[in-house]
């Protein structure tokens, strides 16, 4: 086997990082909620009966990550998903779990 198909350690690190986010059942039901279009923190928080507190915390994670999104309007601040990466991301690890 070759070794220079294996990234430099600090890519495994980034790597390993995104796969840590993507270990928490809130975040991941966040994420298919932006999947589905943007959202405010009060419907996000609506449609996954959670308190709004609780997504923040989540968002700011998925945001650290790179994951989601913002912009403001007004006082309001939507959320989307970062780029079409993180939907496939989604879909292919759910494909995954139901083979």
């Amino acid at each position: 086997m070759k070794k220079n198909i294996i990234p430099n350690p600090e890519v495994l690190q980034n790597l390993a990082d995104l796969f840590k986010v993507f270990g928490d059942p809130t975040r991941i039901r966040i994420l298919y909620a932006l999947s589905a279009q943007e959202l405010c923190v009060c419907d996000i928080a609506s449609i996954l009966e959670m308190s709004q507190s609780a997504i923040s915390h989540q968002l700011r994670v998925l945001k650290q990550s790179q994951l989601v999104n913002f912009r403001r309007d007004g006082k309001t601040v939507y959320y989307s998903l970062a780029d079409s990466h993180v939907a496939t991301i989604l879909n292919q690890g759910l494909e995954h779990v139901l083979e």
